[in-house]
């Protein structure tokens, strides 16, 4: 397992003014080679790509991670509806300006497959190829969407909880390390015992810069289900064209909230799906040898 002092050897850090923000991006790779913009889900960090930034460096990408805004390093605006998808997708789109990228490939995790996902919707001439882990691309809800989780889930689910501003902020910062570890133990109550693939001095990384940060930009990110679903009426009928790529976990709890099957109404281009077996929510953390392995395949078989 790399260790923290260990990528911090294997990377840099620097900050990126886009989008009316700051971000703080982790790069490695050699500035000119093919650009990869890796986006990180709840409640992570760019960190969360340890094992894949030197790894796909190595194999001759340029790589950028941001903490994305209201996350670690980066801005985090009061205002809730600066966290929309338009907002998010533009940070992303920004990093590329900032190196004189036409285009990337770009791979998400959880919240940030969703930001990928639409960025290839919302900005289809700066993406190459795009992938998700955790979350696949499904099409446009036909309702609103806390309407629909409502209906299907129920008013405990925990994406509604999520949206009244302050409550979810406050349970969650009152113990950060009891609400990680219950995260990454299988997105349940904390605390709870530390799994195997995280070591406790990649744990205390996570705790330190959610205890100085809070959870409220990246909350806010939730609380634009409803504005992001209003403003996007046109990707009714927007579909997918570059390669794309969705690898998840069997054992993942998110699973039963997904339908990867909705994929291909989405998705017009060439695409392929990879379970892992037995693989959680964390996936490139829990299993980086196998998306390791997934995501040089797919790259190499861009051309």
């Amino acid at each position: 397992m790399l260790c923290l002092a260990d990528f911090v050897l294997t990377s840099a850090e620097r900050f990126v003014e886009t989008n009316g923000v700051r971000l703080r991006v982790i790069e490695a790779g050699d500035r000119g080679a093919p650009v990869i913009v890796l986006a990180h889900g709840f409640p992570e960090l760019a960190y969360s790509w340890r094992l894949q930034i030197p790894v796909l460096a190595d194999a001759g990408y340029h790589v950028m991670a941001p903490d994305q805004r209201g996350y670690g390093g980066s801005s985090r605006p009061e205002a809730v509806q600066d966290y929309d998808i338009h907002a998010l997708t533009a940070d992303l789109v920004g990093l590329l300006d900032d190196v004189g990228a036409d285009q990337a490939v770009f791979i998400g995790h959880d919240w940030g497959a969703m930001v990928v996902w639409h960025t290839a919707l919302l900005a289809p001439t700066r993406v190459r190829a795009v992938a998700g882990l955790s979350v696949p691309p499904i099409p446009r809800a036909r309702s609103r969407p806390t309407e629909r989780w409502r209906e299907k889930f129920g008013d405990d689910f925990y994406m509604l909880r999520f949206q009244q501003y302050g409550v979810a902020d406050a349970e969650m910062e009152a113990d950060v390390a009891a609400t990680m570890s219950g995260m990454f133990a299988g997105l349940v109550a904390g605390p709870a015992p530390l799994p195997k693939w995280i070591s406790p001095e990649e744990f205390e990384h996570y705790v330190a810069e959610f205890s100085r940060t809070g959870f409220t930009g990246a909350l806010n990110w939730y609380r634009n289900y409803d504005r992001n679903w209003e403003s996007t009426p046109q990707l009714a009928d927007a579909r997918i064209t570059v390669p794309a790529l969705f690898v998840g976990g069997t054992a993942d709890p998110v699973g039963p909230t997904m339908n990867p099957a909705r994929a291909l109404e989405v998705v017009s281009g060439e695409y392929r799906e990879v379970m892992i077996d037995g693989a959680g929510h964390w996936i490139q953390q829990e299993r980086p040898d196998e998306v390791n392995a997934e995501l040089l395949a797919f790259l190499a078989g861009l051309g």
